[in-house]
């Protein structure tokens, strides 16, 4: 199958495009390099770097290549910056996604799997979350996907465009080759291994009075490559389940001292932090089910505890230390 995947020299994109190379697709990527990386592209794959804002990139793309599906993982992500500037969320999350969905419509593509995120659901009135919560996000971020699965529903219902949408709150681990980058990193695993290279003086983390059992935020933690499987479980999942949702998640959750102290076994290292104050926009809890997922796409996690997730992360941080530089040095 020949799938189009926006955003695949980011983090989650990368890896997927590296697990859908092993399944034998042809894979062609687009990324504006805003946050991604060129290194992290595999080299089978065909890499054009450009925005999907543009029509005449993305008309192109669809005219010199038979495009059956599109993952579309391209997205501005930072949940603090919504806050801030919830214009370019709106622009790139729904409008230039939008675009991307007319031209996957005139030239008759009607698959797309796509990344969504558990923050859609805002503060959980239960935990674990399934897909039958309310869904009231407390960001710009959140907003912004939601508003897209809508257009998706309606593209559905119109066009017959044929969806899997999945939900996440914390991707987060790394693959042999390929891990967590951030040109701006605001990722708390990522944030914490550095601090253990000492890259960092000492972590920061946002808020100590959460209603939680140590006071501090409680996020589910997913390994990306099960993330990536997942959305290749989807593509098979089409024909039978047109516009379904999955919420991806461990079902437990763990507070950002929990992570710390994990991070400080897995690496052998004592990891300097301080309390600040709690960021804008951040939940106390957010874990999702994945008992939906595990049901219909027969999705099984590989990496199903928390330390086996921060150990692979561990180990390519360890050997790129300074992210994709590494390779070029």
């Amino acid at each position: 199958m020949t799938i189009l995947v926006t955003g695949g020299a980011g983090y989650i994109g990368s890896i997927c495009v590296e697990e859908l190379l092993r399944q034998g697709h042809e894979v062609i990527v687009i990324d504006n390099l805003q946050e991604g990386h060129r290194e992290a592209v595999c080299p089978q794959a065909t890499f054009y770097e450009g925005d999907i804002g543009d029509r005449f990139l993305l008309d192109r793309l669809f005219h010199d290549f038979h495009i059956e599906t599109v993952m579309h993982f391209a997205a501005e992500a930072t949940v603090e910056l919504s806050m801030k500037d919830p214009q370019i969320f709106f622009e790139t999350n729904v409008a230039k996604g939008l675009m991307l969905l007319d031209v996957m419509k005139e030239n008759g593509c009607n698959k797309m799997i796509f990344s969504s995120t558990a923050a859609l659901f805002g503060n959980p009135e239960y935990v674990p979350i399934d897909e039958k919560h309310p869904e009231q996000p407390i960001n710009a971020y959140g907003e912004s996907k939601l508003m897209y699965e809508r257009i998706l529903e309606w593209y559905h219902s119109a066009y017959g465009l044929q969806y899997n949408s999945f939900r996440y709150f914390n991707a987060a681990g790394a693959s042999e080759a390929l891990g967590e980058a951030h040109k701006k990193e605001s990722h708390l695993i990522p944030i914490i291994l550095s601090t253990a290279l000492g890259q960092r003086e000492n972590l920061y983390i946002f808020g100590s009075d959460y209603p939680t059992k140590d006071g501090t935020c409680v996020r589910d933690y997913v390994h990306v490559i099960d993330i990536a499987q997942a959305h290749i479980l989807g593509l098979d999942n089409l024909e039978k389940r047109p516009k379904a949702k999955y919420n991806l998640g461990n079902g437990v959750g763990f507070t950002n001292l929990e992570v710390l102290k994990t991070s400080e076994k897995v690496s052998g290292k004592i990891i300097p932090f301080e309390f600040k104050e709690r960021r804008m926009g951040d939940p106390d809890r957010l874990v999702a089910s994945s008992d939906l997922a595990k049901e219909e796409l027969g999705w099984k996690p590989q990496f199903d505890t928390l330390e086996s997730i921060i150990r692979s992360a561990w180990e390519w941080h360890s050997k790129h230390p300074d992210g994709y530089a590494t390779r070029s040095s």
